[in-house]
């Protein structure tokens, strides 16, 4: 059947993702090093240019995870016993990932080692002033609602469930704003956060409980991340 809106859509793709997570260590592995490769990133300042492909990178290996997640299933649904050809269509797709992750792995070791082990621990101690800091809160909050999600689980992940994406996001906003420096501005963006949460409430999407734990979890995050980067 065909998705009814774009929030159906949008909705089954995220439960795709969460499924993947859930189900699959590799996944979820990969999404724990991505997260920590970026705030690597972050911490040795890389180029906008060097984030960006660390980026694509890293989401191109999460991708192949999932497409190789999603040719077992289909293998399995067509054929439950054992078969050549389902052997090798599997395998084909593990080793699409396997190239994948070495890439990755060459593409870290060529933009962050050097930078690595040239570091000098008192620069990092006078902090760093990165301008996509704010994007990697936001991607770092992103990652780990995916991983409560698919640990906690839920009938409908892009409408409900612990926690409140949009209300951790709102709020991982908000406080971006405040580090930024500018108070009124940080204000309103806190007032919105707010009225995202009360209505992820009023529209009985969440539950009181979700939105706090989602609001807590934008908050605390990025500002542990500023506090420790920038």
């Amino acid at each position: 059947m065909r998705s009814r809106n774009i929030v159906d859509s949008f909705n089954h793709a995220i439960d795709g993702i969460v499924y993947a997570v859930k189900t699959q260590r590799n996944i979820k592995v990969h999404l724990i090093i991505g997260m920590l490769v970026l705030i690597l990133a972050m911490i040795l300042n890389v180029t906008r240019l060097e984030l960006l492909i660390l980026l694509l990178t890293i989401g191109l290996v999460i991708g192949a995870e999932m497409v190789n997640t999603a040719v077992e299933e289909v293998v399995n649904l067509a054929h439950e016993g054992i078969h050549p050809l389902a052997r090798i269509a599997k395998n084909v797709a593990a080793g699409a990932v396997l190239i994948c992750s070495v890439m990755a792995a060459a593409v870290g070791y060529i933009v962050l080692f050097e930078r690595l082990i040239q570091v000098d621990l008192r620069s990092l101690a006078q902090g760093v002033d990165h301008p996509d800091l704010a994007l990697l809160a936001l991607l770092i909050v992103v990652g780990l609602i995916i991983l409560i999600k698919s640990a906690t689980g839920s009938s409908d992940y892009f409408r409900g469930g612990m926690p409140s994406g949009h209300t951790a996001l709102a709020f991982s906003l908000a406080t971006a704003i405040m580090y930024a420096g500018n108070t009124f501005v940080a204000s309103f963006g806190y007032t919105l956060a707010f009225l995202v949460a009360h209505t992820r409430v009023q529209s009985k999407i969440h539950s009181l409980p979700e939105v706090i734990i989602g609001g807590l979890l934008g908050f605390v995050i990025t500002m542990i991340l500023f506090k420790l980067i920038a």
